[in-house]
């Protein structure tokens, strides 16, 4: 899942969502040394990505994709489901959309300080230039994925996929409607972040 999903999932305070975020930042950083809950956050970002990752809805997904694109589906997935999760906005969250997405965005401006660099500088871009409102619009979602795309270092043909997403949106969708419930009743299963930290450090 990406960054919003991520968030959402996360318990409501600013390290919790510190954590859930962090998981996509975290290359040398010394995990012993986070704080309890941003450590806990952590803890849940990487169950959320286990479980995605071996969903057979996710699998089905990433498989529509062409060859040439079949390395970026999974780039393409994370990104197109936070647009869905928007889409679909009421039928999964009874919380308010704007003033949660508000609450997260200042959650994370409070902790930049004791961001890794690279994150910083992410989360100072999705605050300024409000990242998730553009995740409603496809037209934003392929912008977004060919700046990615842009950005990675081997030759590749992945501009422009927002075409195949397109051509597969419908099946997209229904894939993300029959995942999302099943993410959700698993995060609920894990329990509290703080559970899940002392699970983890449990001997055995």
């Amino acid at each position: 899942m990406n960054f919003l999903a991520h968030l959402v999932l996360a318990e409501d305070n600013a390290e919790a969502r510190f954590g859930n975020l962090l998981g996509d930042f975290c290359h040398g950083v010394d995990v012993s040394a986070l704080p309890p809950v941003v450590h806990a956050g952590l803890l849940r970002h990487r169950a959320i990505d286990r479980f995605t990752d071996a969903a057979s809805e996710v699998r089905a997904a990433k498989a529509l994709f062409s060859a040439q694109r079949r390395r970026f589906a999974p780039v393409m997935v994370d990104v197109l489901f936070d647009h869905f999760l928007l889409r679909h906005w009421q039928r999964f969250e009874q919380r308010a959309y704007s003033p949660l997405c508000q609450q997260i965005y200042q959650d994370l401006w409070q902790q930049r300080a004791k961001m890794p660099p690279a994150m910083a500088a992410t989360v100072t871009s999705i605050v300024q230039h409000d990242w998730f409102a553009s995740y409603r619009s496809i037209e934003d979602i392929g912008l977004a994925l060919d700046r990615i795309a842009s950005r990675i270092r081997f030759a590749n043909q992945f501009s422009g996929s927002i075409d195949e997403i397109r051509f597969h949106y419908r099946k997209l969708d229904q894939l993300f409607l029959q995942f999302y419930p099943q993410l959700q009743a698993f995060v609920r299963q894990l329990g509290p972040e703080q559970t899940a930290l002392a699970a983890s450090k449990a001997p055995g």
